[in-house]
């Protein structure tokens, strides 16, 4: 890892820190533009076939950016799918992060192979929290260069809940040097998933250049818009038929 990635993540440390979210709130999106913000996702361990057959009807019905599901169902996504402009995204190394990097490569082409375009990886946080940047680095970039091979988009979960706001600006710095496309905040899996404050920092690090993915707890209109103020270019919900409709939501996912 070059001496630079290692300059600007003590360099942020030092003066974004302590860290307080400045957020204008902007123009109000529409329900349709809102809509192609978000990943409609399923990914609890007890999701059924019938379950993504639903969650692909509602993501054409509402047109959301892709469906995030396991990659068990990446193919019957794709072919849910096809014809459409919904994308099929799945998981890699889901939900610890503690997967051997060749194990998440092969998941990542695998999960290709069947017709996913977007991995959300999630980066070895134990490593990361170990101060073992030089792993976690070339986790992130080994899944990069084998995603982007198949122009596949590679978004890599922090797991903000579990960091400091160190380890944050850390984690965003190495995933943006790795060449990831997004940083996401949540697995949806841990204590509590996005927040404002976090969707801000990770903005306030990557720049406008990569992607900000919210992911965990957006569940209404009121959510969207708040976390979208606050940097988010990408929403992660199960719960994305409420958010555009304000009704009640068929598929589950976190």
């Amino acid at each position: 890892m070059q001496k630079e990635i290692l300059d600007r993540c003590q360099q942020l440390v030092s003066t974004l820190l302590p860290f307080s979210a400045n957020i204008s709130t902007g123009a109000t999106l529409t329900l349709p533009q809102i809509a192609g913000l978000i990943d409609h996702t399923a990914l609890k361990a007890d999701t059924s076939s019938a379950q993504i057959d639903l969650l692909c009807q509602e993501a054409r019905t509402h047109q959301f950016a892709s469906v995030c599901v396991n990659s068990i169902f990446v193919a019957q996504a794709a072919e849910a799918l096809a014809g459409s402009d919904v994308a099929v995204c799945t998981v890699v190394g889901f939900p610890l992060g503690a997967s051997l990097t060749v194990a998440k490569v092969a998941e990542a082409e695998a999960a290709i192979a069947h017709g996913a375009s977007e991995i959300d990886m999630v980066l070895p946080i134990g490593l990361l929290k170990s101060g073992a940047n030089q792993a976690v680095y070339e986790d992130i970039a080994a899944v990069v260069i084998a995603s982007h091979a198949h122009n596949a988009l590679v978004k890599v979960i922090i797991e903000t809940c579990l960091l400091t706001d160190a380890e944050k600006i850390i984690a965003c710095v190495l995933s943006q040097a790795a060449g990831a496309d997004f940083v996401k905040t949540s697995t949806g899996f841990n204590a509590t998933g996005a927040t404002v404050h976090d969707v801000a920092l990770m903005r306030q690090v990557v720049g406008p250049d990569i992607g900000v993915k919210a992911a965990g707890g957006v569940r209404s209109y009121t959510d969207a818009l708040q976390i979208v103020a606050a940097g988010a270019s990408r929403i992660g919900a199960s719960a994305g038929v409420t958010i555009v409709t304000g009704g009640s939501t068929g598929a589950t996912g976190y």
